[in-house]
């Protein structure tokens, strides 16, 4: 996951045109959900699948066996687990032929809490982590909320982590500012929606260049104060 230009993932994806909309944006991951709670549902295969970025199926505590026969029919390149998932689960993953460089495990962050008690029982069976926004007891993502990034500050890696919970496009200067040497990328669902499932790719690929800008800006600075 980790390694070069920083990752944009786009989450929730449902509609053929509309995927290679955002892939032609300069997306690196396609996100499709899996949950039938989700308004972002995937019900049925889209007509189009992204060929250039890759493709990352979300769960949340589905049966290992159903996690497995989707990434095959869907080709996915990463499993992402947003719900309860344990290390074993992951382990089960791994017996059934999802490796762990394909795991990627979500934890839910929220004002005040520090980092999950347990996010090192994953160091090794995990290809990588999604901090997301926690909201209640819900599991699912795709509210629109932040959460205080200074939180991951604690978090001393070895795994790379996506940036994910109410990333918009007014959020460039801030992300460009928040630097971590195990930040990956960025996570981007509802802020970019015109309709649940829909995004504006226009949009997408605006918040590509311009945090691409901004990010160069600050190296700049920042070499110019050495």
């Amino acid at each position: 996951m980790i390694g070069g230009k920083f990752k944009v993932k786009v989450c929730g994806m449902t509609d053929g045109a509309n995927i290679r909309e955002v892939e032609e944006a300069g997306a690196d991951i396609i996100g499709f959900i899996f949950c039938a709670a989700s308004p972002r549902n995937v019900k049925s295969m889209p007509d189009y699948l992204p060929l250039r970025a890759a493709r990352a199926g979300v769960f949340v505590d589905e049966r290992p066996e159903k996690v497995a026969e989707t990434a095959g029919l869907f080709g996915l390149d990463y499993v992402q687990l947003h719900g309860s998932e344990s290390p074993e689960y992951c382990r089960t993953l791994a017996s059934l032929g999802i490796p762990a460089e394909r795991i990627v495990k979500v934890f839910h962050m929220s004002g005040g809490e520090g980092l999950p008690g347990n996010i090192h029982d994953f160091d090794s069976i995990c290809g990588g982590f999604l901090f997301d926004t926690r909201v209640g007891k819900s599991s699912m993502g795709g509210t629109g909320l932040t959460f205080d990034w200074t939180s991951l500050l604690s978090y001393g890696g070895p795994l790379p982590f996506l940036l994910s919970g109410g990333i918009g496009p007014g959020h460039i200067q801030e992300l460009s500012g928040f630097r971590h040497p195990f930040l990956a990328g960025y996570d981007l669902n509802s802020r970019f929606e015109t309709a649940p499932g829909i995004k504006d790719a226009t949009a997408v690929a605006g918040f590509i260049t311009g945090l691409e800008s901004a990010l160069n800006f600050k190296n700049t600075e920042n070499e110019q104060d050495k």
